[in-house]
C-alpha cells in the first residue's frame, strides 16, 4: 500500500499553480525580502486569515479570504480567482459571454470563465486594526500562461508607469477626496429589498449627521471627531500620509487629503482609504459613501480632485517647473497640459466612469469643470495650476474625477494623455479666466458621451490597447443601457440636475 501523501505537498498545491511567481519571475527582490517578513508577521501577529483584494474594473475593492496556514502557498503559487469582476458591469449585469470562444473578449484565455491568478504584491501587505487577526494584501492579475490580464487596471497603471521610468521620470501624486458620512438608519437587509443579476437591491436608509452648509466648520467636524480619529488614527498605522481632515459643503459631506506619493502607493492608498472608511463606518452604525451626488435632498456632489506632477529621477527635481524667466511653468509641463487638455474628452470616462459622476458637471455646480481648459489656482477649471515660476510644488490639479473613480485607471488616464502631449509638443492654449467660457471645447455631459470619445480615441486604443478599450467601453456602456431602459419605462426624461433612485441603488451602498 503507497504512503499518504504529506499535508505539506497537499497546502502546496492549494493554490494557484506551482511555482507560478517564481516560474515567471513576477517579483522583484524587494518583493522577495517582502513577502518573507510576511510570514513572520502573520505569525507574530496570530493572524487567522488574510484578505487577497484586487481591484475591479469599476474601483471597487474584490477579495478573496486565505486561512494564514494556507498563506504560504499563495505567496508561491498565487491564487486561482473567478473572472467574474471582468465580465459584470456596476449592478453585476453579465455583459459578455464567458461560454462563447474568448469569452466574449476575443482573447481565448477567457474562454469557459478560466480563472485567472492572483499574485500578491509584498510591498501592500496591512494588518486590519479592526477586523480581529486579519491581514490584508493587493495581487496582480495574470493568466495561467503568466501573462498579465490585459483587462486589469492595476497592471495598466504599472505598464504606463514603466514608460515614465524609461524617461527617467517619476510620476507622483496627491489625493484630494471628499465623501460623505451618514447615519444608518436602515440597512434594507430584507427579502423584499433584495435585487439580483443587473438590478441592485435597496440603498440604504440613513440620516444626516448634520445639516451641513457651514463650509469648513470647526463644530461639524467636531461631532463626529470620534469616528473621524478612529479612521485617521487607522490611515496613520497603514503608512498612508494623510494630510488634512475637514468638513465639506453638505450634510456630513467629508474631505481629506494626502501627501504625495508615488503614483501606484497613491493608488493602493486610495483603495484601501476607501476600504478603510467604509468598513469602519458600518461597523460604528454610519454608512459612508463614495458616490458622487446622492440622491438624498439638500445633499451636495463630490468630487475627487487628483493633484500630479514628474519629477527627474537622476536630480531629483520637479520638472513641471519653470525653467526660463517669464515662463508660468515649463515647457514640459505646458505640453503635459496640452496632452491633458487636447484629451480631455477621451479621459473623463476614467476620471467619471458612472452615470452619476456626470450628474456633479450641471449647472448647479459652479466650481466643477465643463469646458476642456486650464487656468491658474481657479477652482472653476478642469486642469488647474497650482504652484508658478520657481515653485518647487508646482503642480497640476486635475478638478474631472468623482470619488468613485478606478484609481489605476485615473491616473493612467493622465499618463496617457500627458505624456502624448509632450511628445507632440501639443500646446494646451493660453491659461484662461474664465473656464466655463462657452466657446472652449465642452467635457461630457453624460457616460455616454464619454464613452463615445474614448471609443474615438486613436491614442489611447494604441496606448491602452485595443483590447482593453473594447472591454472597458461594453461595461460602461451595459451601464448606460440599464440607466436610459429605467428611464424609458418609468417616463423619467433624463435630467443632468436630477439623481434618479435607479443611481441610488446602483451606487450608493457599493461606492
Amino acid at each position: 500500500m503507497s504512503e499518504n501523501i504529506s499535508t505539506a505537498t497537499l497546502k502546496n498545491l492549494s493554490t494557484g499553480r506551482s511555482g507560478f511567481i517564481e516560474m515567471h519571475n513576477l517579483w522583484t527582490p524587494r518583493q522577495k525580502a517582502k513577502a518573507a517578513e510576511i510570514l513572520a508577521q502573520i505569525e507574530d501577529s496570530g493572524l487567522e486569515v488574510i484578505r487577497m483584494s484586487f481591484c475591479d474594473p469599476h474601483g471597487l475593492s474584490r477579495s478573496k479570504a486565505v486561512t494564514a496556514s494556507s498563506f504560504a502557498s499563495v505567496l508561491r503559487n498565487g491564487i486561482d480567482c473567478s473572472p467574474g469582476p471582468f465580465i459584470f458591469d456596476t449592478g453585476l449585469d453579465l455583459v459578455f459571454n464567458p461560454f462563447e470562444r474568448g469569452g466574449g473578449l476575443n482573447d481565448d484565455e477567457m474562454t469557459g470563465a478560466s480563472s485567472f491568478v492572483l499574485v500578491p504584491d509584498p510591498e501592500t501587505f496591512r494588518v486590519l486594526p479592526w477586523a480581529d487577526k486579519v491581514g490584508w494584501i493587493i495581487g496582480d492579475e495574470y493568466f495561467k500562461s503568466g501573462r498579465p490580464v490585459p483587462f486589469s487596471s492595476r497592471q495598466l497603471l504599472k505598464r504606463m508607469l514603466a514608460e515614465v521610468e524609461a524617461r527617467d521620470l517619476q510620476y507622483v501624486v496627491g489625493l484630494e477626496v471628499e465623501w460623505y458620512l451618514t447615519r444608518l438608519v436602515d440597512l434594507k437587509n430584507d427579502l423584499e429589498s433584495v435585487g439580483g443579476f443587473g438590478s441592485p437591491g435597496a440603498a440604504p436608509v440613513v440620516a444626516p449627521v448634520n445639516l451641513g452648509y457651514q463650509f469648513n466648520s470647526e463644530n461639524l467636524i467636531d461631532e463626529v471627531e470620534g469616528l473621524i480619529r478612529e479612521i485617521r488614527s487607522t490611515l496613520l498605522s497603514f503608512g498612508i500620509p494623510l494630510r488634512t481632515t475637514e468638513h465639506e459643503s453638505g450634510p456630513g459631506q467629508m474631505e481629506f487629503t494626502f501627501d504625495p506619493m508615488p503614483a501606484l502607493e497613491a493608488a493602493d492608498a486610495m483603495l484601501l482609504f476607501r476600504t478603510t472608511v467604509k468598513q469602519l463606518c458600518a461597523r460604528a452604525g454610519y454608512h459612508a459613501t463614495f458616490m458622487c451626488a446622492p440622491a438624498l435632498s439638500g445633499f451636495d456632489a463630490s468630487g475627487w480632485h487628483l493633484h500630479q506632477s514628474l519629477f527627474d529621477k537622476g536630480i531629483g527635481e520637479n520638472v513641471f517647473v519653470a525653467q526660463q524667466e517669464g515662463d508660468f511653468v515649463s515647457e514640459f509641463a505646458t505640453h503635459f497640459a496640452g496632452g491633458l487638455v487636447h484629451h480631455a474628452a477621451a479621459t473623463a470616462i476614467f476620471a467619471a466612469p458612472t452615470v452619476n459622476g456626470y450628474k456633479r458637471f450641471s449647472d448647479r455646480f459652479s466650481l466643477s469643470p465643463d469646458r476642456a481648459t486650464w487656468s491658474a489656482d481657479n477652482r472653476g477649471t478642469y486642469l488647474r495650476v497650482l504652484g508658478g515660476p520657481g515653485d518647487p510644488a508646482t503642480h497640476f490639479e486635475n478638478r474631472l474625477g468623482e470619488p468613485a473613480a478606478n484609481p489605476y485607471l485615473y491616473m493612467a488616464s493622465q499618463l496617457i494623455a500627458g505624456l502624448d502631449g509632450v511628445d507632440n509638443k501639443i500646446d494646451p492654449g493660453p491659461l484662461t479666466d474664465n473656464p466655463h467660457e462657452k466657446d472652449l471645447p465642452r467635457l461630457p455631459s453624460s457616460l455616454a458621451q464619454a464613452a463615445d470619445a474614448l471609443d474615438a480615441s486613436e491614442l489611447f486604443r494604441r496606448s491602452a490597447g485595443d483590447a482593453f478599450v473594447d472591454f472597458y467601453l461594453g461595461l460602461k456602456r451595459n451601464e448606460w443601457r440599464r440607466y436610459i431602459q429605467y428611464l424609458e419605462e418609468n417616463g423619467i426624461r433624463e435630467d443632468q440636475n436630477s439623481v434618479t433612485e435607479w443611481e441610488q441603488r446602483e451606487y450608493f451602498r457599493s461606492y
